[in-house]
């Protein structure tokens, strides 16, 4: 990433909703990833089981999903295909307990076609803020 670039701000702390403040500028090509919290449970591996809760919005646009609002975290299979390549590309390597700020480009995201009954168009680059809860190996 350029450090041209400046990555939104997300308020709040590891557990807290987050809104996120966009920058005046467009959004970087590449992933993005700052760690906000560095937690010091367990590394995340490819193949582990996550935990997580999640807000996501375009970049300077809709929020288009958020676990807060639900109140309910989900989990699933990381860095083995089974999410958006951001996701896997973003999460492994990062510790349980961390707040994590994910910029994602299109092609690392849902590509071209975009995820129309999500609001997110082919030319959207997603921002996320992830709350890792937990680990799980197979």
């Amino acid at each position: 990433m350029s450090e041209s670039t400046p990555l939104p701000i997300a308020s709040g702390a590891f557990g807290d909703k987050p809104v996120l403040t966009f920058p005046d500028a467009s959004a970087s090509a590449d992933l993005a990833v700052e760690v906000l919290t560095r937690g010091d449970g367990e590394v995340v591996q490819a193949g582990d089981d996550i935990e997580v809760n999640y807000f996501g919005q375009v970049w300077g646009g809709r929020v288009f999903d958020t676990s807060y609002d639900r109140g309910q975290s989900i989990s699933f299979p990381i860095g083995v295909g089974a999410v958006i390549s951001g996701w896997d590309d973003g999460l492994v390597g990062a510790t349980v307990g961390s707040r994590m700020l994910l910029s994602i480009p299109p092609h690392l995201g849902y590509g071209e076609r975009g995820m129309p009954r999500a609001g997110i168009g082919g030319t959207d680059t997603l921002v996320f803020v992830v709350d890792i809860l937990g680990t799980r190996r197979k």
